[in-house]
């Protein structure tokens, strides 16, 4: 008689030639698929069942597991990758109004730009906003400038229209300052920490620009009409597929300005109808001046860590986490003391924190609060993250990874890099490969969609030529990573802040079935067409999410 050992053993052997009789659901054959796993870096294709990748190697191989129930997509030697994932992306906030929104996003010239806000206007009652919210630069424009109020007025005479860039100015037409009530400097947003002031011309008169701080242009934008929340719903399921169409499955999302708990809702109802094609992980901020404890705790008293599916899951805290510390390179004693007293609480309730800093010469402002947090109550396994930090130095790497933290690094230096070019310091800006070299976990992301385009080829491409949008070269050799350390930090890399990097960033068996398939072979492209490249096919959980070209024909409509 068999032993009881022996018996299981046997069960189990049989449950995985049962497993692996399965034929799979679908098959991708013929292609060249960067899989992101160092020891089988390119596979010519790719079997998959349920949700899962079943197997991968060559078309003979996967081919074999096939039957007649099986979808075979051929990919006629087109490149496949791991879905991108952008480890800091504000996604939620800009899917609210993407149904509504004029998107300036690669626009080369005003002409163009304010063409597609006569063109929004065309379907717009009159008076009816019309929003720019960001994702622009006026580098990227031949004309190397913003637009005026008259241009803005000739394309949309009858309607409001704001356009913000970054977090620094607006520009408005007389009726969005009619209609928000606002002819002076005093009808601005005022208070503790909000600057803002109107623009005037060499006579003295407004110009219809307003110029002011963070703090004082995200109040600006909060006294814009809000799209009901019917379009925050069509907005959340258009910009989702938008991001599927240039390859991303995944986003880590930060919270930010202009955020607040109701405004959840939309991509609540979009995953309660099983409608999610990005998985997103994503963070709560702390949203009132001086009550951000008080709010976080109750915000999360039925709200652990982890709390979520595969496709939507909170993810921690982050990036504003107070007021006080946001953007703020001398906070007092007692900013540091408060922020400490709740990084202290997370810690102590296994929560992730990401923490947006841009200057490594005030960091140690937050890397002392870390650490004093750590000996309380360690923090070197709940992967907290800083966001940003361009000029981060060696010193400032090793001490984030005895903390066990990582580091998101986005392109903003595509955008806004032309006022450091003659800095010396610029040529190792962001230092990712010194990151990996001290050994600190490092995505890849974009911080769009206010002040940056979501387009993750963009990145890429900014990436490995460290040119600005207007083609000005900043970055040295020393700090440009190969093609494909680049693909890891927006695919493997990023996984890591969502504690994902054994389910997916990477195509391996046994893994989430995220992948795109490309325009273009990203790893033998000219460098300078890269940011062109976009997906011919997207998949989340094995379900085609996005079809467009030659391989239209196997979108799954939901």
């Amino acid at each position: 008689m068999k032993s009881r050992p022996l018996a299981l053993l046997g069960l189990a052997l049989t449950g995985a030639m049962l497993a692996c009789a399965q034929a799979p659901d679908t098959v991708l054959v013929n292609g060249k698929i960067l899989t992101v796993d160092p020891q089988a870096p390119t596979r010519q294709a790719i079997a998959i069942r349920g949700d899962r990748i079943m197997a991968l190697g060559t078309t003979a191989e996967i081919r074999r597991l096939a039957d007649s129930r099986t979808r075979v997509i051929d990919l006629q030697g087109r490149t496949a990758i791991p879905g991108l994932i952008d480890s800091h992306m504000h996604a939620i906030r800009a899917a609210l109004s993407f149904a509504t929104e004029v998107n300036w996003i690669g626009a080369r010239s005003i002409a163009e730009a304010v063409a597609r806000i006569h063109e929004a206007s065309q379907a717009m009652k009159p008076g009816a906003w019309l929003i720019v919210a960001g994702g622009w630069n006026l580098q990227q424009f031949k004309e190397k400038r913003r637009p005026n109020q008259a241009e803005l007025v000739e394309a949309a005479p009858n309607n409001p229209v704001y356009v913000q860039l970054g977090y620094s100015w607006v520009m408005m037409t007389p009726a969005g300052l009619n209609t928000l009530h606002i002819s002076t400097d005093a009808d601005l947003p005022q208070g503790p920490g909000l600057q803002a002031k109107l623009d005037r011309d060499a006579s003295g008169n407004p110009t219809g620009g307003i110029t002011g701080n963070n703090n004082g242009i995200v109040a600006l934008f909060d006294k814009l009409p809000k799209p009901n929340f019917e379009q925050q719903v069509e907005g959340t399921r258009k910009f989702f597929r938008e991001l599927n169409r240039l390859g991303i499955t995944g986003v880590v999302d930060p919270g930010g300005n202009n955020l607040d708990p109701p405004d959840y809702q939309a991509v609540f109802k979009v995953w309660r109808d099983h409608q999610m094609t990005v998985r997103v992980a994503w963070a709560l901020c702390g949203a009132t001046p001086g009550s951000e404890f008080a709010e976080l705790k109750d915000l999360t008293q039925l709200l652990p860590m982890g709390f979520g599916d595969s496709m939507l899951r909170f993810n921690g805290i982050g990036e504003r986490i107070t007021w006080a510390m946001n953007n703020n390179n001398r906070p007092s004693e007692a900013d540091k003391q408060k922020f400490y007293e709740i990084m202290l609480w997370a810690a102590q309730r296994g929560m992730s924190v990401t923490m947006h800093w841009t200057s490594d010469e005030s960091v140690d402002h937050l890397l002392t609060i870390f650490e004093r947090v750590n000996k309380e109550a360690p923090i070197t396994g709940l992967r907290w993250s800083i966001a940003h930090l361009n000029n981060a130095s060696p010193q400032t790497l090793r001490r984030m990874k005895a903390l066990g933290m990582g580091w998101t690094v986005q392109d903003a230096l595509y955008f806004g890099g032309e006022q450091l070019q003659n800095s010396p310091e610029v040529r190792r800006e962001p230092p990712v490969m010194t990151a990996k070299e001290i050994g600190v976990p490092a995505g890849a992301g974009t911080d769009a969609h206010r002040v940056a385009s979501y387009n993750p080829f963009t990145a890429l491409q900014w990436f490995l030529d460290g040119k600005t949008v207007s083609g000005i070269p900043l970055r040295g050799p020393e700090e440009t990573p190969s093609r494909a350390e680049a693909l890891r930090l927006y695919t493997l890399g990023s996984a890591w802040f969502s504690f994902d990097e054994d389910k997916r960033g990477s195509l391996a068996p046994g893994k989430l079935a995220d992948l795109a398939v490309l325009t273009k072979d990203y790893m033998t492209a000219p460098v300078d067409q890269i940011g062109g490249i976009e997906s011919l096919l997207t998949m989340v959980g094995g379900k085609v999410v996005y079809a467009s070209g030659p391989l239209a024909r196997f979108e799954e409509h939901q």
